[in-house]
């Protein structure tokens, strides 16, 4: 059996993320971009989303934007694609349960480092 963590994030997080990744000075518009999504009662797991936008900008206002967008339109694919980038690119390959499980663990090990750098 296939076992994929699911990250356990706080808006203490998503704070200490932007403060590192972004420059000061687009500080007050990436927190006003962030606090769009989960105004919508169809937003699925806000902070975890979030981070996942943050992830993916890597620093970019512009990229995470269109993070934004894309968590708008699925929210799964940001998921995803921040936290289990590996296991996207290999979920529908020949591979064994075993290697399935071997990239999610790698995956996993990465979030955690981008997280608490």
């Amino acid at each position: 059996m296939i076992n994929q963590p699911t990250p356990d994030v706080t808006d203490e997080d998503v704070n200490r993320v932007v403060t590192r990744d972004f420059a000061e000075d687009d500080n007050t518009i990436v927190s006003a971009l962030l606090k769009e999504y989960g105004a919508e009662s169809w937003h699925q797991e806000p902070t975890r989303v979030r981070l996942a936008a943050l992830k993916l900008a890597d620093g970019d206002v512009g990229r995470l934007t269109a993070e934004l967008e894309n968590a708008n339109n699925d929210y799964r694919d940001i998921l995803g694609s921040a936290e289990y980038p590996s296991y996207m690119d290999h979920y529908d390959k020949d591979v064994t349960d075993f290697e399935k499980q071997q990239i999610i663990e790698s995956d996993w090990r990465q979030y955690q480092t981008w997280l608490n750098k």
